[in-house]
């Protein structure tokens, strides 16, 4: 024991002394700011992170790309509105009401003739899936245009009657009651699409004389070709046209029109490519 020294309490303290707290080792401090505690994020957290703004910018740059790429009807581009025929069976006569345009005897069988021009390259093949039948696309100055009811449709210049135009649908009015079933029967249906043809395309009081009748290659139906004699401008013009009737599974033939008026005949050959390359699918 000490000499002078008092007593002293359990931890070794003299009594009357505070017995000093045990120090015990705190959280380390943080070293850095926001920046140097990105590498304690896991590996897998910041490739998701990653992937979202990607995506996020991808759809966003999207946007801004093809928003002027928006479809939009082509400035003064008209729209032809074509009423269609009368309902008719497939052995109806040909004979004209008194308001229709009287139309010479249908030859069974003419070969078509070769008509003046140089004919404009097909550039691929119309398929037209609403009506069943395919036909030469061709090219510039043709251009894809619309013309209300057809499927599709091919024109030079501007709407209007006449026009030069070639376009395709299922024959204008109702279905027949029975489908037709001999070339007699399709010729006959030719013809009023003729007739057809000749009112909504031509000025009134425009006459017709036939340039081919024949059969269509690799189907049923009938192609009838034909020249147009018409007033315009107070002058007596001349144009051809053409109509092809096609079967396609249907009491209703498929139809393609082409109409080629005297302002476009340099085109007028064009129309034996289309006589000859029309087919059902």
């Amino acid at each position: 024991m000490r000499v002078g020294a008092g007593p002293v309490g359990p931890g070794g303290a003299p009594f009357g002394e505070a017995e000093p707290l045990p120090v015990t080792a705190g959280p380390p401090p943080l070293k850095g700011g926001l920046v140097s505690r990105i590498g304690d994020i896991p590996i897998k957290v910041v490739y998701l992170l990653g992937a979202i703004v990607a995506t996020v910018a991808a759809v966003l740059l999207v946007f801004v790309i093809f928003s002027g790429d928006v479809p939009t009807q082509p400035e003064n581009e008209d729209v032809v509105q074509v009423a269609p025929v009368p309902s008719t069976s497939a052995e109806a006569s040909v004979t004209p009401t008194p308001t229709e345009t009287p139309l010479p005897a249908v030859p069974a069988k003419m070969a078509f003739a070769d008509l003046p021009g140089r004919a404009t390259a097909a550039t691929g093949t119309v398929t037209d899936s609403r009506t069943g039948i395919s036909y030469p696309k061709l090219g510039k100055p043709w251009q894809a245009r619309s013309f209300s009811p057809f499927a599709h449709a091919q024109r030079v210049g501007k709407a209007g009657v006449p026009q030069t135009v070639i376009a395709s649908a299922m024959l204008p009015g109702d279905n027949p009651e029975t489908k037709p079933r001999s070339d007699a029967d399709y010729r006959a249906i030719a013809a009023r699409a003729a007739r057809w043809t000749l009112g909504s395309q031509y000025p009134e009081g425009a006459t017709l004389a036939w340039t081919g009748s024949l059969k269509v290659s690799g189907g049923k139906g009938w192609t009838l070709a034909f020249r147009v004699t018409y007033t315009d401008g107070g002058k007596q013009r001349t144009g051809h046209a053409l109509v092809s009737v096609v079967e396609v599974g249907q009491t209703k033939p498929a139809m393609l029109m082409a109409s080629i008026p005297e302002s476009g005949r340099a085109y007028w050959r064009d129309l034996n490519t289309l006589a000859e390359k029309v087919r059902p699918l």
